[in-house]
């Protein structure tokens, strides 16, 4: 699929090529002088929401900067994420510094623009995905991103392909606003439960509210994995490929409201998260994993709920977990259990959760729309970068 003024081969040719790659790094967090300065740092949960990077939650000074590993990366950088949420990507519009978490593309010049390259990384995900490895996280490494191959047109192609990209992006940025404005009404409700607002709350033990599941995969159901964004999903509609072993009966079972605990550190989940299966049928999940059935729906969805705020999944976390070498999360799965919660009594638990569960109703309607920008998006990619 080609716009009619062109012709021609497009070139083929490794990343490295087109791109300088540039890994990250973090100045020592317990040195002061080294946070608080005038330089972006940023993190992978801060990026691939949208197409562009502006600020960044924290900032180094140039004494963080001299004395790390961290290297100063010129505008329009494209910031890709490279472990756990491999693929995702945003466009520096400052210079700006990264964690180790990332692999910056630098455009080199003449050969592509910073935009075109944002493009590439997009249409290289499921490669990227295929290349990783990791047990307690996938990762990709610089010399295997090298070595993926894109196709580059001529700068002309390029800037009128942005241009078409660019206005479907916009009207993805769009929707994902009129989703967020949405989820911000289910934050609202947890926040009021935690501040107090609402006075009908108690404090209990999670060991109160669920019960550890055993049963394991002697069915060889389908292999799901969990992510932040879709919760319980099947691994390959996700990742694009397995990663499960090759023997799979020893994996646990998840059956439809059973809550889901991954220990697998991602984004603004250092401590991993916490996800309600939705999934109709019993499905499998790694043995690493905890799984739960508690002792109503109400309390199921609650917790969903509950767990979905990043501070709420780090405060009830961070005093319960002690964390290994090679940032492992070392936790039992009863352990998980040995914390509390604020909960509403029955009434509002009843109200906040059928309020909640109509706001998703039409966030899932919304999320529709949004995939359908997004397949749209997909396959124009897939047409014009063969």
């Amino acid at each position: 699929m080609r716009f009619p003024e062109f012709s021609g081969e497009w070139e083929s040719t490794p990343i490295s090529t087109i791109a300088d790659i540039i890994g990250g790094g973090t100045p020592d967090t317990s040195v002061d002088e080294y946070w608080g300065g005038n330089i972006q740092w940023f993190t992978p949960s801060e990026i691939g929401k949208e197409k562009y990077a502006y600020l960044s939650d924290r900032t180094i000074t140039e004494a963080g900067l001299k004395n790390s590993s961290a290297k100063l990366l010129p505008q329009g950088t494209v910031l890709l994420s490279t472990r756990a949420t491999i693929g995702e990507c945003s466009i520096a519009t400052a210079e700006c510094t990264t964690n180790q978490g990332f692999q910056s593309l630098v455009a080199k010049k003449n050969n592509v623009s910073s935009e075109f390259l944002y493009y590439i990384v997009a249409k290289i995900k499921r490669e990227m995905l295929r290349r990783s490895c990791g047990s307690t996280f996938l990762e990709i490494s610089a010399n295997e991103l090298k070595k993926i191959h894109a196709n580059i047109p001529s700068k002309a192609e390029q800037e009128k392909l942005v241009s078409l990209l660019s206005l479907i992006d916009q009207c993805i940025e769009t929707q994902r606003k009129i989703i967020e404005k949405y989820e911000s009404l289910i934050r609202g409700l947890i926040t009021d439960v935690n501040s107090g607002r609402i006075a009908q709350c108690k404090s209990v033990y999670l060991r109160d509210l669920l019960i550890e599941q055993h049963e394991k995969n002697t069915n060889n159901y389908e292999v799901c994995s969990v992510s932040v964004s879709q919760g319980v999903i099947n691994q390959i509609d996700y990742l694009g490929r397995s990663f499960a072993a090759k023997e799979v009966l020893h994996y646990n079972v998840v059956n439809c409201g059973d809550i889901v605990y991954t220990k697998s550190p991602t984004g603004e989940f250092p401590y991993g998260i916490v996800k309600r299966s939705d999934i109709t049928k019993p499905v499998a999940v790694s043995p690493l994993y905890g799984v739960y059935h508690p002792i109503n729906d109400y309390v199921g969805r609650y917790l969903h709920l509950y767990f979905k705020n990043p501070i709420n999944a780090k405060n009830y976390l961070h005093k319960l977990i002690q964390k290994g070498a090679k940032n492992t999360i070392n936790i039992t799965n009863q352990h998980f259990l040995d914390n509390k919660i604020l909960i509403p009594e029955k009434g509002w638990l009843d109200k906040i959760v059928k309020f909640a569960t109509a706001i998703e109703m039409k966030i899932a309607t919304e999320n529709k729309v949004l995939q359908t920008l997004q397949q749209q998006k997909d396959h124009l990619l897939s047409k014009m970068f063969i």
